[in-house]
């Protein structure tokens, strides 16, 4: 009996190390930069130059990572002249004016990733975007004027820009700026 019992045990304890097995996943190699892919290039094709994004102004830091991923703060559409695009979708700023405000935080965003990273070529995958729109209640169109922020993502990064977004509205906006976009980025492993 104490035999039958023993073999028994030992079929139970074999079928278990068999599920488990099976369920876990095979350790996967560092991926890396792939040799084609190059954003760098992309913004010198785009003509666009970058600048240091500064200090936060309040209490936050630009970007927090954890792991592989990076967090970036919400970006307004400062130009380069150090002034936001301000303004109400629907009542003082056209849809192709929130366009391109949006495309200008995109623009912003960039510059804090490449300071937190030191080449954008390090970017794996844009993950999720949130885009907010400074609009009219009756404004409906916050997905065209974001339209200008993950145009540019995939611009710059190709299929690797493509992103997961939601695209909302807002009675106001900090300084009345158009929009404020936020992102989080997967990066390659160092």
């Amino acid at each position: 009996m104490r035999t039958l019992l023993i073999y028994i045990f030992a079929i139970f304890l074999f079928s278990c190390q068999e599920k488990l097995d099976r369920n876990i996943e095979p350790i996967t190699r560092k991926e890396s930069i792939p040799s084609d892919y190059n954003p760098q290039a992309k913004l010198q094709e785009l003509n666009i130059s970058l600048k240091n994004p500064g200090t936060p102004v309040a209490n936050y830091v630009h970007a927090v990572r954890t792991g592989n991923l990076i967090f970036l703060a919400g970006k307004g559409p400062k130009k380069d002249d150090g002034k936001n695009i301000v303004g109400k979708l629907g009542a003082d700023l056209t849809i192709e004016e929130g366009y391109e405000a949006a495309r200008w935080a995109g623009i912003n965003q960039l510059a804090v990733l490449q300071a937190e990273l030191g080449n954008l070529n390090k970017v794996k995958q844009i993950v999720k975007v949130k885009g907010v729109v400074n609009a009219i209640p009756e404004f409906s169109d916050q997905s065209k004027v974001i339209n200008g922020y993950s145009d540019l993502m995939v611009k710059v990064f190709g299929e690797r820009g493509k992103h997961a977004r939601a695209a909302v509205g807002m009675g106001s906006l900090p300084g009345n700026m158009a929009v404020e976009v936020e992102m989080v980025v997967e990066v390659f492993e160092d």
